[in-house]
C-alpha cells in the first residue's frame, strides 16, 4: 500500500523530511478495524513528532492522526462496525498514523462519520473536536447551564475553531477569542465568538477595553509560556486554566492566591493508557457527528491540498509550522 513516512527527523525543508513509500497492507485483529483512508488532516502533533521522534533503524515512521474512510475489515473481537461503514477518528499517538492507504485503529475511538459532510470536510474535525470537548466538559466540567466568560488564546487554529462552536452551542458562556490578524479575527467571529482581542497586545488592557475585569476559564492553546504572566492577571479567583501546548516551564505558583486550578488536556491519554473510559472518544465523536448533521457545528476546513502524498504533506507541514494557518488543512485520496 502507498504511505508517507520518514526515517530520520529533519526540518520540513529537507528532501527526506517526508517520503512516498510502500508498506504491507495491515491485517485487522482483536478490536482493531482496518480502514481504507479517504481523507486526512494535519495537526501540530504531526510536526512535533516528525522533528523529535526517530524510528528504529531501517524502519519508517508514519504520521497522521485525523482520518475519514471506509471500513475494509474488522478484527475477531470487533463488534461496533462492519465493512462498508464510513467512519472518522483521531487515532492513537503510540501507533502508526493514518498517512497511508489502509490504517488499523481500535474501534473504541472510532465513530460513524457525519452524513452531511464530504470526506474532506469531515477529516478536519476529529482530533480538534475531541480536544476541545474534553477540555470543556471533562477538564472544566462545564454543562449546558454553565455561565461566565471563556477566553480562548489562539482561537483561530483547529482546536480553537471547534472550541468556539462547542462553547456557544452547548453552554451559556460568553466566548472571548484571541486573534491578531484581520483574517483570523473575521474567522473567529464567523464561528460565533462574542468578542475578539489581540494576543499580541496586553491581554489585561484588551479585556478592560471590553469592560471585562476577569475571565472564569482560560483555554491556552498556544504560546502558554509567553502568555502566562497575563493569564495570572486576568483569570478570576477560583478560575480554571486549560493547557494543550508544551511550555518548557509551567510555573503554577502564581495561581495559588487565586486558588486557580490548572488542567492539562492531551486527547491521546485515553488510547495511550487504554483507560476504562477509552470508548468515551467514540461517544464524543458520535455526539459531534450528530451536531454537525443537525446544522449546529460546521467544518473548520480552510485548505484542501488535494492528493495524499509526500509533496503535498510537506506543503501542509510547512504552512502549519509558519503559524499562519487558519482552521484545518486537509488532503484527500491517494
Amino acid at each position: 500500500m502507498k504511505a508517507i513516512g520518514y526515517q530520520n527527523s529533519h526540518p520540513i525543508t529537507h528532501p527526506e523530511a517526508l517520503m512516498d513509500i510502500e508498506l504491507a497492507k495491515p491485517v485487522a485483529s482483536g478490536r482493531d478495524i482496518l480502514v481504507k483512508v479517504e481523507a486526512i488532516s494535519v495537526n501540530p502533533v504531526d510536526s512535533k513528532i516528525r522533528t523529535s521522534v526517530t524510528p528504529a533503524e531501517s524502519e519508517y515512521k508514519v504520521l497522521g492522526w485525523d482520518a475519514v474512510g471506509i471500513v475494509d475489515s474488522v478484527g475477531e473481537q470487533a463488534s461496533m462496525f462492519k465493512p462498508g461503514d464510513k467512519v472518522w477518528y483521531a487515532g492513537a499517538v503510540n501507533r502508526a498514523g493514518c498517512n497511508a492507504e489502509f490504517h488499523l485503529v481500535d474501534e473504541r475511538i472510532v465513530a460513524l462519520a457525519p452524513a452531511t459532510l464530504n470526506v474532506a470536510q469531515a477529516a478536519a474535525l476529529p482530533l480538534t473536536s475531541i480536544t476541545a470537548w474534553e477540555l470543556l466538559f471533562d477538564r472544566f466540567n462545564l454543562t449546558a447551564a454553565s455561565t461566565g466568560t471563556l477566553l480562548i488564546i489562539g482561537a483561530a487554529g483547529g482546536v480553537g475553531s471547534m472550541m468556539i462552536q462547542l462553547a456557544k452551542k452547548l453552554t451559556q458562556l460568553t466566548v472571548i477569542a484571541t486573534a491578531s490578524r484581520p483574517e483570523t479575527q473575521d474567522w473567529v467571529i464567523s464561528l460565533g465568538a462574542d468578542h475578539v482581542i489581540n494576543h499580541h497586545k496586553h491581554l489585561w488592557d484588551e479585556l478592560k477595553a471590553l469592560g471585562v475585569e476577569h475571565v472564569n476559564y482560560v483555554a491556552s492553546l498556544t504560546h502558554t509560556e509567553e502568555h502566562l504572566p497575563s493569564i495570572v492577571e486576568i483569570i478570576a479567583p477560583q478560575g480554571k486554566l486549560g493547557v494543550i501546548d508544551g511550555p518548557v516551564i509551567l510555573d503554577v505558583m502564581p495561581f495559588k492566591p487565586k486558588s486557580v486550578s490548572v488542567h492539562w488536556e492531551f486527547m491521546f491519554t485515553r488510547s495511550l493508557f487504554s483507560t476504562e473510559d477509552m470508548q468515551e472518544q467514540h461517544n464524543i465523536l458520535s455526539h459531534v457527528a450528530n451536531l454537525v448533521d443537525d446544522g449546529k457545528l460546521k467544518s473548520t476546513l480552510t485548505n484542501n491540498f488535494s492528493t495524499i502524498n509526500a509533496k503535498n504533506l510537506i506543503k501542509a507541514h510547512a504552512l502549519l509550522e509558519s503559524d499562519k494557518s487558519i482552521g484545518k488543512i486537509v488532503l484527500k485520496g491517494f
